[in-house]
């Protein structure tokens, strides 16, 4: 396996986010509909230590197969903590998921600002201060060979790799939700416009996941 694969939800006008996020409300106005689709499920409810089942269907086969594939994950300064500048001034300094991430991984944090590894839970965060491709590089270096790096996001973070070359695959998670403004996926890619060729296409009544090789 070992590839790179970038993956994201994404409304039906092409945002990854809502417009005017904050703290409380990381996502923007409306962001978190993007995510309705998953957090239903079995596998999003168990790795999120949330009691009550949870939906086995078509979308939970989707998340369970790129769940299980992960061997480490590569995110964004602001998807780990929604912050900007030193840490010492960042209220989510420790990350947004407590201290039982989700992930049980290692996760590497592209940033700007120095700052020793984290170990919450069974998740340890390296913090990456080289850019993208550093943290592509050091994910590669620890994944199991029979496993992949997610390019988990934002939107920046996974421009900036498909910009690169970095990225094999393109997972696209299109809700019927139109946000009408935000952050959109695609905006930072420049001049640098990779090839997609589409694998594959799952659909239920919340979402549609459209797989793409990247060449």
């Amino acid at each position: 396996m070992d590839k790179v694969v970038a993956e994201i939800s994404i409304s039906l006008d092409g945002y990854v986010a809502g417009p005017s996020p904050t703290l409380e409300e990381p996502l923007g106005k409306g962001g978190e509909q993007l995510h309705e689709w998953v957090v239903r499920l079995k596998t999003f409810k168990e790795l999120h230590g949330i009691e009550g089942g949870g939906d086995v269907d078509a979308d939970e086969e989707v998340f369970a197969e790129y769940v299980h594939a992960q061997g480490a994950v590569v995110m964004g300064r602001k998807m780990f903590s929604g912050g900007e500048g030193p840490w010492e001034n960042d209220p989510k300094a420790s990350g947004w998921w407590g201290d039982e991430p989700p992930f049980h991984k290692p996760v590497f944090v592209v940033t700007h600002h120095e700052r020793e590894p984290l170990v919450l839970g069974e998740t340890t965060f390296t913090f990456v201060t080289d850019g993208v491709e550093a943290a592509v590089e050091q994910a590669r270096a620890v994944v199991p060979a029979d496993r992949n790096v997610l390019v988990a996001g934002g939107a920046d973070t996974i421009d900036q790799a498909l910009a690169a070359g970095l990225v094999d695959e393109l997972q696209l998670h299109v809700a019927p939700v139109l946000l009408g403004g935000g952050t959109r996926l695609f905006e930072g890619l420049g001049a640098q416009r990779p090839r997609l060729e589409l694998a594959a296409v799952r659909e239920s009544p919340y979402v549609s996941h459209l797989r793409y090789r990247v060449g």
